[in-house]
């Protein structure tokens, strides 16, 4: 039990690390004013039309996008729920304490740990095991009908990218630098930080009285003749020698 309790608190802070992190790297990438990751690109255009902010968005989003899911016949997970709930605050909170974008060199220090602290975010939390992310779950989603991942992923990221533009996000190097760089190191901070699978209980040897070598002994012993000479009747039959 106390095994179990502790693989599931390691899951939660690996699960709430990841989103709060992932919540800031969104923030540090608004702050490069370079150009964001698909996804942000529209939630700036959204909040830019409907004068909400940005962590208030991408929640809103989150819902949409699970409606998206019923269709698509996806399980969501724990993790799931909490990427939609807990991103937007984390990222709303951010941004209120990040500085406004300055000189180029904080603006390309301030892009390049935005996307990598999306990676490492990534793997804390899709490394928990408790369901891949709502736009996450999109893309997999349309690849259970069929349609090849890397088109699935394509298609969904060019159309937010460009109604994001449309609707006045910021579209820039910075998006460039998060497509190239996103996937490569995904994988590999996803296998380092990830839990290992579940280990295989072993089976008991000597703990239960019933199952334990040394009471199957006892009893093999209790039940068979003692001496050679002892004649095979009926009770001692099962360990009688077959002629």
């Amino acid at each position: 039990m106390r095994r179990a309790g502790d693989r599931v608190a390691r899951r939660a802070t690996l699960l709430l690390s990841g989103l709060a992190l992932y919540g800031v790297s969104t923030a540090l990438l608004v702050r490069a004013g370079l150009g964001t990751d698909p996804w942000t690109v529209l939630t700036q255009g959204l909040a830019r039309t409907t004068g909400l902010t940005l962590g208030v968005v991408v929640v809103l989003i989150s819902a949409v996008v699970f409606v998206l899911w019923v269709p698509l016949r996806q399980r969501p997970g724990i993790g799931t729920f909490a990427n939609a709930v807990l991103v937007g605050p984390v990222l709303d909170q951010a941004l209120r304490v990040l500085p406004a974008p300055g000189p180029w060199p904080w603006r390309l220090l301030s892009l390049f740990a935005g996307v990598v602290g999306t990676a490492v975010a990534t793997g804390l939390y899709v490394g928990a095991g408790w369901g891949p992310g709502p736009r996450d779950g999109l893309m997999t989603g349309l690849a259970r009908l069929g349609v090849p991942l890397l088109v699935a992923r394509t298609l969904v990221e060019a159309s937010v990218l460009a109604g994001g533009w449309l609707l006045g996000g910021t579209v820039g190097i910075g998006t460039a630098v998060y497509a190239l760089g996103i996937g490569p190191l995904v994988a590999f901070f996803l296998p380092r930080l990830a839990l290992p699978p579940d280990e295989p209980r072993a089976a008991p040897t000597t703990g239960s009285p019933r199952t334990g070598s040394r009471w199957s002994a006892a009893v093999r012993a209790r039940h068979r003749p003692t001496t050679p000479e002892q004649p095979c009747t009926e009770r001692h039959a099962d360990h009688c020698p077959r002629r």
